[in-house]
């Protein structure tokens, strides 16, 4: 049942090159997710790093709904700003996958 939280989810797991995980962190702490959590539908995240097992990083977002990704002001930010630039060139996998909630009614 979609509560406060949102009825979709936004889940993003991505691997690094080592020499390149502090500005990758930097990048994903200070501009990605950020602009993320500004984004107008966006409820929640959070960042995680595997203590074992990859992709090394992960990171997940409520929305209020899928169709969040649809609109305009998501839309506006997909634009590589330059300090992603520089730094996707070192991410070595990504895993996108957007999930709708299908948690029956209680």
């Amino acid at each position: 049942m979609p509560d406060d939280n949102g009825s979709g989810l936004l889940l993003v797991m991505m691997d690094v090159e080592p020499a390149h995980e502090a500005e990758f962190n930097k990048w994903f702490d200070e501009e990605h997710f950020p602009q993320r959590m500004s984004c107008p539908g966006f409820v929640n995240g959070r960042r995680y790093r595997a203590l074992e097992g990859d992709p090394r990083y992960l990171a997940y977002y409520e929305l209020t709904s899928p169709e969040v990704l649809e609109s305009e002001p998501y839309k506006e930010m997909s634009a590589p700003s330059p300090w992603t630039q520089r730094v996707f060139p070192h991410v070595t996998r990504v895993i996108r996958n957007v999930y709708e909630d299908i948690t029956p009614e209680t």
